[in-house]
């Protein structure tokens, strides 16, 4: 059993000198030197997180993100789109409701609102709550249907043109996020970066969104439209076995997270270099979304000896810290 000497804890906590504070980045050192639980580990998860994106651009070297769609909903939208902009990420897994924020967005405003508002009330009058974001119809499945459902029958044609037998061979989520954002103008698009730049988003939960209707919908018109979805996992397959290095954030949990440690189990050096977590959900109920990365330790979907770390707290607060240091 090993043991601890007095040797080992030689750092000393460090009072806050807001006097020496001029900036986000000057901030979260000071909350390394400060101790106080959370904060220690944000000054930590900052300096993991600017180590694997100083290499992303390495041959060789995997920076997964993972994140929820309900911060898409919000201004936090901004930290994705400025990682994907600057290429500091360079694979990303996510839900479906992050192609419906996203492209809702880039053609209407979503709205402030309240967690106490009426939601009856809001109802009667075709407003929908998200959390404190009010998304009227409008602004969602509306324009959404309005604008995808002509951008699916310009792929099929031209996917059909391509290859009039097996047009659908090969286009998973990773080539219907490009498709959708090569028609997509607004920089403030996740999308447009990720077809600019051409990374690979995978959807797993495809069908689960309103994107997922509209595809629904035009197989009513197009009967052999149809999305390979094992194309999304022979992509994956190809980039993990030839990696070198491994890194990812994963924000929340769900199919996103699970689909990034997953694919790290396959390995050849078994398991991420590095990883940060942030959740609010506590580890006692079993969930993956409140599970610590220690646990995937066991499953050889993160190394032993990698840096790794969860932060608890609430991402909308956390990204634009993180973001104003690791972005500057």
């Amino acid at each position: 059993m090993s043991g601890y000497s007095r040797d080992d804890f030689d750092v000393p906590v460090e009072d806050y000198d807001f006097s020496q504070i001029s900036d986000v980045r000057s901030l979260i050192d000071q909350m390394g030197k400060a101790g106080g639980f959370t904060a220690t580990k944000l000054a930590r998860a900052r300096d993991i997180l600017k180590k694997a994106i100083s290499k992303s651009h390495k041959d060789g070297c995997l920076n997964w993100l993972s994140f929820p769609a309900c911060l898409c909903a919000t201004g936090t939208r901004g930290f994705f789109v400025e990682a994907l902009k600057r290429r500091a990420y360079n694979v990303v897994i996510t839900t479906c409701g992050t192609l419906d924020h996203d492209i809702a967005r880039s053609y209407r405003k979503y709205f402030h609102g309240d967690f106490s508002l009426d939601d009856v009330a809001l109802g009667e009058e075709g407003l929908n709550r998200l959390g404190n974001v009010v998304v009227p119809n409008e602004c969602y499945g509306e324009i959404l249907e309005r604008v995808v459902l002509p951008w699916l029958g310009e792929v099929d044609e031209e996917r059909t043109s391509e290859n009039e037998e097996n047009p659908w061979i090969g286009f998973g989520s990773v080539e219907l996020c490009w498709a959708l954002g090569d028609r997509i103008e607004d920089e403030t698009s996740i999308l447009h970066w990720i077809a600019k730049h051409r990374i690979p988003m995978v959807v797993p939960g495809l069908t689960d969104g309103s994107i997922g209707s509209q595809l629904f919908m035009h197989r009513q018109k197009s009967p052999n439209f149809m999305i390979d979805i094992l194309a999304d996992e022979q992509i994956l397959s190809d980039l993990i076995w030839t990696a070198e290095e491994s890194h990812g954030l994963m924000i929340g949990g769900g199919i996103s997270k699970h689909h990034v440690i997953w694919w790290n189990q396959f390995r050849e050096e078994a398991g991420m270099d590095s990883a940060v977590s942030i959740t609010t959900a506590p580890e006692f109920d079993g969930s993956l979304s409140g599970a610590r990365l220690r646990e995937a330790v066991s499953w050889g979907k993160i190394r032993a000896d990698a840096p790794q770390l969860v932060l608890e707290g609430e991402a909308s607060l956390i990204l634009p810290l993180l973001g104003s240091d690791l972005f500057d």
